[in-house]
C-alpha cells in the first residue's frame, strides 16, 4: 500500500511538473508581457470554442491579480513608444475579431481595474464564420453566430479612453493563401476605414491566425502600421529590441484557471510545451 500511494504521488508530481512546469525560470520582469485573448464571456455546453472565452470570472481574478503583483498596463502602441523605459512588470492586453463581450463584458472589468486593451477589428465581422479560412472543416457556423461590436458600439469603446482599436484586416483573410494584391488592399483598406470611422490612429495590426509570412510583415511596414502582434507563444525581450511587426504574445485560454495563468505571466507558457 504505502509502495503503491509512493508511485501516485511521484505520478501525479510528474503531471503536474509537466502541465505547469513550475520550475520553470521566469523570463525577466523588465521585459514586457503582451497577451492574447479573444472573448470575455461564460463557456457554452458543447461548443467547439469555449478555448476562446475567458468566463467574467476568470477575466475578473486575472485582473486583479495583475493589480495585485503591481503590473502596469499598456496600449500596444504605448508598450512600443516607451519599450526602452518601461518599468519592470509591464503588461498589453489584446483581444482578436471584435465580439461584443468585449463591451459588454470586459470594458466594465477594465473600468474596475483602470486597465487598458488593445482590440484587433475585423471590419466586416458580421454573420462570417472565418475559422474555415483556415480549417475546412470548422464549419459549424459558432463564429459567425457569436456576436460581434456594432459599430455604435465600437465608438462607445473608443469614448472610454482605455480602448486602442487596431486592424485585423477586412475579412479575416488566411495571409498564406491570398495574393499580395488582396493582402495589400486588405492591410489598407481596413486602416483607412477604421481611422475614418474612430478617429484614432490605427498604427497597429495582428495576422489574421497568426500565419504571416516575410512578405506579409514588409506589407504590414507598407501600409503603414509600426507594431504588429503574432500568436507565436512567448515574451520579447527589452534588449535587443525585437521587430515591432512580429511581437510575441501569450495566449490566455479560456481553459485557464488562475494558477496557469500566473504561470503564463511568469515565463510565458503554462506547462512544458504551452
Amino acid at each position: 500500500m504505502t509502495l503503491w500511494l509512493v508511485l501516485c504521488a511521484a505520478l501525479a508530481a510528474g503531471w503536474l511538473s509537466n502541465r505547469y512546469a513550475w520550475w520553470r525560470s521566469p523570463a525577466d520582469w523588465r521585459h514586457p508581457r503582451v497577451l492574447m485573448y479573444h472573448m470575455v464571456s461564460p463557456h457554452r455546453p458543447g461548443a467547439k470554442f469555449n478555448g476562446l472565452r475567458v468566463t467574467p470570472e476568470r477575466f475578473d481574478a486575472q485582473l486583479a491579480w495583475l493589480q495585485r503583483e503591481g503590473w502596469q498596463f499598456y496600449t500596444v502602441s504605448e508598450l512600443w513608444e516607451h519599450w526602452d523605459t518601461l518599468p519592470e512588470k509591464s503588461v498589453a492586453i489584446t483581444f482578436d475579431d471584435g465580439y461584443a463581450d468585449n463591451l459588454h463584458n470586459a470594458l466594465p472589468l477594465l473600468d474596475k481595474y483602470d486597465a487598458k486593451a488593445t482590440i484587433y477589428i475585423v471590419v466586416d465581422r458580421h454573420d462570417r464564420d472565418w475559422s474555415t479560412a483556415k480549417k475546412a472543416h470548422h464549419n459549424t457556423g459558432e463564429l459567425a453566430r457569436e456576436p460581434k461590436l456594432s459599430d455604435d458600439e465600437l465608438q462607445r469603446l473608443v469614448a472610454s479612453g482605455r480602448i486602442e482599436i487596431g486592424s485585423h484586416t477586412l475579412t479575416h483573410i488566411n495571409m498564406g493563401t491570398t495574393s499580395a494584391a488582396d493582402k495589400r488592399h486588405e492591410l489598407a483598406e481596413s486602416r483607412r476605414l477604421l481611422q475614418a470611422q474612430t478617429g484614432q490612429a490605427v498604427a497597429s495590426f495582428a495576422y489574421p491566425f497568426g500565419i504571416y509570412g516575410e512578405e506579409d510583415v514588409a506589407l504590414a511596414r507598407a501600409a503603414g502600421y509600426t507594431t504588429a502582434v503574432t500568436t507565436i507563444d512567448g515574451i520579447d525581450a527589452r534588449t535587443p529590441r525585437p521587430d515591432p511587426l512580429q511581437l510575441k504574445r501569450i495566449k490566455i485560454s479560456g481553459k485557464d484557471k488562475l494558477l496557469a495563468f500566473a504561470l503564463r505571466m511568469r515565463g510565458g507558457k503554462r506547462g512544458w510545451k504551452k
